[in-house]
C-alpha cells in the first residue's frame, strides 16, 4: 500500500478515453459541417448530415462518459467528459435554434423573380459612384449580376 498516492496501488496507469475526444472533435466539427454541407440541395433543406454528425460525437461521448465512470480505475475523463458533454449539448441546442427557428422567422420574398424570369428594372451606383442601370447592362446574350454586400 502507498500512503503517498492515498492508499492506491503503485504504478497504475489509467488508459485514455478516447471516444470522449473524438465525440468531442466530432459534435465541434458537426456545428461547422453545416457550411459545407449547404453547398447541397439534399442537406440544405433538412441538415440530416449535420445531425447525423452530432448523433455520432454523443454517441461517443456518452460511451466515453460510461467508461469513465463505470470503470474509473481503469479510465481518465469524469471531469473533462462531463465538460465536453455540456458544451456539445450547448453547441447542438444553439445550431437547433438558429436553423429550425430563427431562419424560419425570415420572410419568403414573394415578389423576387424566379430563376429564368427578367429582373426588374433599377440603378445603382458602381465603384466610381456613376449610376448604372441594367438596361445598361443587358446584351443580347443577357447578363449576370452578382452583389457584393458594401459598407452599410
Amino acid at each position: 500500500m502507498d500512503l503517498a498516492n492515498g492508499g492506491g496501488k503503485i504504478g497504475v496507469n489509467r488508459k485514455w478515453n478516447w471516444p470522449l475526444w473524438v465525440g468531442f472533435v466530432v459534435a465541434v466539427g458537426g456545428l461547422f459541417s453545416y457550411q459545407f454541407f449547404i453547398q447541397f440541395p439534399s442537406t440544405r433543406d433538412f441538415p440530416w448530415a449535420t445531425l447525423l454528425l452530432f448523433g455520432i460525437g454523443a454517441t461517443l461521448l456518452l460511451v466515453g462518459l460510461f467508461r469513465a465512470f463505470g470503470r474509473p480505475q481503469l479510465y481518465r475523463g469524469k471531469v473533462f467528459g462531463s465538460i465536453f458533454l455540456a458544451i456539445s449539448v450547448l453547441l447542438f441546442a444553439f445550431f437547433s435554434y438558429v436553423t429550425f427557428y430563427v431562419l424560419r422567422q425570415v420572410p419568403l420574398s414573394a415578389q423576387a423573380p424566379r430563376v429564368g424570369e427578367k429582373g426588374p428594372e433599377f440603378a445603382l451606383p458602381d465603384q466610381n459612384g456613376k449610376s448604372i442601370a441594367l438596361a445598361d447592362l443587358l446584351s443580347p446574350n443577357g447578363a449576370v449580376l452578382i452583389f457584393y454586400r458594401g459598407y452599410w
